[in-house]
């Protein structure tokens, strides 16, 4: 792993830090947000960028001003929290199935300018048209599409079929079609992202080309996750990209060829509060801080730890406790100390950020706490 990271904030700075922590370097955040927004912009496509990575109004609000059209959401829970920090065009993309999702998007339809649901299914459509006719109102809605993730989605070959029954609901207005694709390519994993990219773009524009030619007047064609976005944006075949990750960047993206190192922007900060052998030592992050989605050495990428420790290839993170993290040596000399402030990055910063309540935001010297306003928002 090279060391050309973003400088880890000063000694002094560091001393403030209640670990385990995360801390995010607003001055690379906001390069992120800008770099993507531009080369989104050159390629003619819309941004709206999915808060599952920061859970954050504020940064929210820092993509939409820096050009992104509205933002993404799984789960109306997040869309409610976006909405009360100010927030008014919102997608949740994600089958809204249960009543009290349904009544509750309701309820959070008027009080933002534009409100976008995904359906993926006549079902889950029949239910969301009821709740929309019983109280008056019509909704905006999106036909999710699988297009090799094999995630929610309906059927590639099933598409036009519930598109015809969506666009029969008298509750429902069906503006677009979406999908979540990530890095495959032919329906297998790939890490070409440049390929899995076109790939997507075309998927999308046939199934809006037939849907339209059936007589479905849709107008957006949304992709794109931080792997494949831009690459999905420069087809020209889509009319707007989702990528959420991005805006921090992590080590799973590095390995992916989507950023570069220097392009992260939020760490995991930890103490080292045992030394019993010295080949290994034991930090105060176990499970409840580093996030355990990933599969460790296995293809294509082969993480050998649960967070990269900067500057020191040689520990491995590959022991978790609730509270306890063990750090191994692959010299068989850790060389650490108790009381010492290890910096870490993250592997997938988007569940890492899940785990915690706050964060510290570093901005030029400046050290202050956040709220991440819509972390564990599960509805």
């Amino acid at each position: 792993m090279s060391a050309k990271l973003t400088p880890p904030v000063p000694e002094e700075i560091q001393a403030q830090l209640e670990t385990p922590c995360i801390v995010i370097d607003l001055t690379q955040t906001r390069r992120n947000i800008i770099r993507l927004q531009e080369a989104a912009n050159r390629a003619g496509c819309a941004v709206r960028p999915h808060i599952k990575t920061h859970k954050m109004g504020r940064f929210a609000l820092m993509q939409i001003q820096a050009g992104a059209q509205g933002i993404t959401c799984a789960k109306i829970s997040e869309a409610e929290v976006m909405a009360s920090a100010g927030v008014d065009d919102i997608f949740i993309a994600y089958p809204l199935v249960g009543a009290f999702r349904l009544r509750r998007a309701a309820a959070l339809a008027p009080k933002v300018r534009r409100l976008i649901l995904g359906v993926d299914s006549i079902e889950g459509a029949h239910a969301l048209n009821q709740t929309a006719e019983d109280l008056g109102q019509t909704f905006e809605v999106r036909l999710e599409i699988d297009t090799g993730a094999k995630r929610t989605g309906v059927d590639y070959n099933e598409a036009l079929h519930t598109a015809q029954a969506i666009e029969a609901c008298r509750g429902l207005r069906l503006t677009g079609v979406y999908t979540f694709k990530s890095l495959v390519y032919q329906g297998k994993p790939t890490t070409d992202g440049a390929a899995a990219g076109r790939e997507e773009g075309e998927l999308l524009a046939e199934i809006a080309m037939r849907l339209r030619q059936a007589g479905i007047p849709i107008t957006d064609i949304s992709a794109g996750s931080t792997p494949t976005g831009i690459h999905v944006a420069e087809t020209g075949l889509v009319t707007e990209i989702r990528p959420g990750t991005y805006i921090f960047n992590d080590y799973m993206l590095y390995k992916e060829g989507a950023a570069d190192l220097e392009d992260i922007a939020a760490f995991l900060y930890v103490t080292v509060v045992s030394t019993p052998r010295k080949d290994y030592a034991v930090i105060d992050g176990g499970t409840k801080t580093f996030p355990m989605d990933i599969f460790l050495n296995t293809p294509p990428y082969f993480y050998l730890s649960y967070a990269m420790i900067d500057g020191r290839d040689d520990l491995v993170l590959t022991r978790l406790n609730e509270e306890h993290g063990m750090l191994t040596s692959l010299t068989g000399v850790t060389g650490l100390r108790i009381g010492q402030i290890l910096r870490l990055i993250p592997i997938h910063i988007c569940t890492a950020l899940n785990l915690q309540n706050q964060v510290y935001l570093f901005d030029q010297g400046d050290l202050q706490t956040a709220r991440i306003d819509a972390r564990g928002m599960l509805a």
